[in-house]
């Protein structure tokens, strides 16, 4: 094979050709074709998706963390609903110092606001400020929405069937108890 050949990297028959991982026995080899141009096209979304959350980044000068914090304010905002210091922890899937330094940066950064909660006198309640909710909105927010559109296209039995699979694909490939899955310590 050439140098500037691609390889299929999604192939079945290519990533497994024992069968180590997946036992292919009485399938046809159509299906297992059309099986590893599904897991290509996954793949392509993947690629897509981490292309976009990049470009994001860069325009906006954030890491992934906090473009996924921002995100979430603006869901929040946009539901009217406060959010606080633990809903973003909790959201995040960080520990409480991880959040408050997030927040810091944050507030540093001109993209939040830090204000008393109005009806918990514990608590703070976070903003995400109008020029950051603007410009992520006006960016990685109206690309990501044009995945609408493909939506959109499919039939209603389509998109229940694209729903199933993405769903039973998830369960699939979520880490259980094993040993390597586990979180680290911060």
């Amino acid at each position: 094979m050439g140098e500037d050949q691609d390889v299929s990297v999604y192939d079945v028959d290519s990533s497994d050709p024992q069968q180590i991982l997946i036992d292919r026995t009485g399938m046809a080899a159509p299906d297992i074709r059309q099986i590893s141009e599904l897991m290509a096209a996954l793949g392509q979304l993947r690629e897509a998706e981490e292309h976009l959350s990049e470009a994001s980044r860069r325009y906006m000068r954030l890491n992934e963390t906090d473009m996924r914090a921002l995100h979430y304010l603006i869901v929040c905002a946009h539901q009217n609903f406060i959010a606080t210091p633990g809903g973003i922890s909790h959201h995040l899937r960080i520990s409480s110092a991880s959040t408050t330094k997030l927040l810091d940066r944050l507030e540093r950064g001109g993209h939040i606001i830090r204000a008393p909660h109005p009806t918990d006198r514990r608590a703070l309640a976070i903003s995400i400020t109008p020029e950051t909710h603007q410009a992520a909105m006006e960016t990685v927010g109206r690309q990501q929405a044009k995945r609408f559109y493909a939506a959109a296209r499919l039939t209603p039995a389509e998109r229940d069937v694209v729903i199933r699979f993405v769903r039973d694909m998830a369960q699939e490939i979520a880490p259980g108890d094993e040993p390597w899955a586990q979180p680290t310590e911060e």
